[in-house]
């Protein structure tokens, strides 16, 4: 009888809750106090300060506060289909420095039937001021606040539905990159499907005062400033150099390492205009392209922008001032100066102060054994036009994975890394940028299924225009030469 239900529960979805939805108030579990519990059957949520999500099932909202620690003011949110629960659970990702619940993620969670739950991660607004001289704080940033949040809310599970959910997934992009390879890392129990997209992964302070770099190149002297007026000239000038490598012309750099732009090119040869760049600017643009080395060793400590970004530059050469979740983690954890300048930043002496001290939001460990052993599955991905997160220090992390864990022989079947050319940061851009990433998860955890392509899709005024597979690094999608070259049935993926 027990394998028949479990069976059931397998392929069945849940008909409705075992208990009352307002009954959860009474929930007693360590360290919550249970701050809201409500029935919405309207179909429609509108978070604070934005537009009216819709077309929602009816579901359990209950709003909690933790406190792991005395320091600690983590909020969640977890909510729960009345009906119809497919009997898996799913956590969602922050961005930046978190500060908010991730209420449109929460939406797509039960519109899918999973029960799902969101996390401010320990504090109010995107932005690093509380956790200047609050260490614990920092720690429910770093990693503590989604992995309490997730013991909490598998238990709300369970009470709301008489059932553990059978299975565990969590989905993160950018700072949820940098949540997800920290669930992997250190709490391999908690999920068996994890989708890490452009994860942050380091942030030792000597990385991060690294990312000074584009500030310094384009900020710092207004002479070097290149107005945004000028990305598109720019970016179509890297495109023009590079289109071509793979073979096909498509308005795509395929690899941005096979690149090698020149921003000489668009100097100008009479006045500044909006056709050209001065001198100045050139080597601003130069160095946005260039990595940034350790000034004792040599050694690459942040791979520079790849070709193919210059649309996304706003975000760290726009200023006025520098990127702020790099600026605010210098002022406020590094440094832990309000009124630090990040104009008298030097290169060459300050990064060798900062080489030894570590920051908990790191996730660059390789030894995901742990997660390995028990069965998980790790989806990672990332455009090779981000503007904020290098694409390339993804495929370094992975190869010191391959490297820790014997190769891609023994991590295939539980690993894998897929590069979009031309997107953006976590999406957007000139390639191919919506894609199922869940779906491709769900198979690959639940009848093992390894994604070896996800078809990813370009939209342009709510029409797709083209199709391309996103294929399994380092394998590339390659035109077979016939029928056209907007739609993926014509691409097939192969190692370069």
């Amino acid at each position: 009888m027990t394998l028949i239900v479990l069976s059931l529960m397998m392929f069945a979805a849940i008909p409705a809750s075992a208990a009352n939805c307002e009954s959860l108030a009474a929930l007693a579990l360590p360290g919550t106090s249970i701050t809201l519990v409500e029935t919405r059957t309207d179909g429609t949520f509108t978070p604070p300060g934005a537009a009216a999500l819709t077309g929602l099932p009816v579901f359990c909202r209950v709003a909690a506060t933790l406190k792991p620690s005395s320091d600690s003011d983590i909020k969640i949110e977890v909510w729960l289909p009345a009906e119809n629960w497919n009997g898996k659970y799913q956590a969602v990702g922050n961005g930046g420095w978190a500060g908010s619940i991730v209420y449109a993620a929460l939406a797509e969670g039960i519109k899918r039937g999973y029960a799902t739950s969101s996390t401010d991660t320990g504090h109010v607004g995107g932005t690093a001021k509380d956790m200047l001289g609050h260490p614990e704080k920092l720690i429910d940033y770093s990693y503590r606040a989604i992995h309490e949040m997730t013991v909490t809310a598998k238990a709300m599970t369970q009470a709301f539905y008489g059932n553990d959910p059978r299975l565990s997934y969590f989905v993160g992009c950018s700072a949820g990159g940098r949540q997800a390879m920290l669930e992997a890392q250190r709490f391999a129990g908690d999920f068996d499907g994890i989708i890490a997209g452009a994860p942050s992964l380091n942030t030792t302070p000597m990385y991060t005062a690294a990312r000074m770099w584009i500030a310094h190149a384009a900020l710092k002297d207004p002479d070097a400033y290149i107005p945004r007026t000028k990305y598109a000239m720019i970016h179509q000038a890297a495109v023009n150099a590079c289109d071509t490598i793979d073979g096909l012309r498509d308005g795509l750099i395929d690899d941005p390492r096979l690149c090698h732009f020149d921003p000489n090119v668009l100097l100008c040869s009479d006045a500044d205009n909006a056709s050209c760049l001065t001198a100045p600017q050139v080597e601003a643009a130069r160095k946005i392209l260039t990595p940034v080395k350790h000034p004792r060793t040599g050694q690459e400590l942040v791979p520079g922008l790849e070709p193919g970004s210059e649309l996304g530059w706003g975000v760290q050469a726009g200023g006025p001032e520098p990127y702020a979740v790099v600026h605010e983690g210098l002022k406020y954890v590094v440094y832990q100066d309000p009124n630090w300048d990040w104009r008298t930043f030097n290169f060459e002496t300050d990064l060798i102060k900062l080489e030894h001290l570590e920051d908990p939001a790191n996730a660059t460990s390789p030894d995901l054994s742990a997660f390995a052993a028990r069965g998980g599955k790790l989806l990672m991905y990332h455009g090779w036009a981000d503007q904020q997160v290098v694409p390339r220090t993804t495929i370094n992390y992975y190869e010191t994975v391959l490297e820790k864990m014997g190769g891609a022989a023994n991590t295939s079947d539980w690993l894998r890394l897929f590069m979009a050319p031309g997107m953006a940061h976590c999406r957007g851009g000139d390639g191919p940028n919506e894609f199922d990433t869940l779906t491709a998860l769900e198979q690959w955890v639940e009848n093992g299924a390894a994604p070896n392509e996800i078809v990813a899709s370009h939209v342009t005024a709510d029409s797709v225009d083209r199709t391309r597979p996103l294929c399994p690094y380092p394998q590339v999608a390659r035109y077979t030469g016939a029928g056209g070259s907007d739609s993926a049935a014509n691409f097939v993926c192969r190692l370069p």
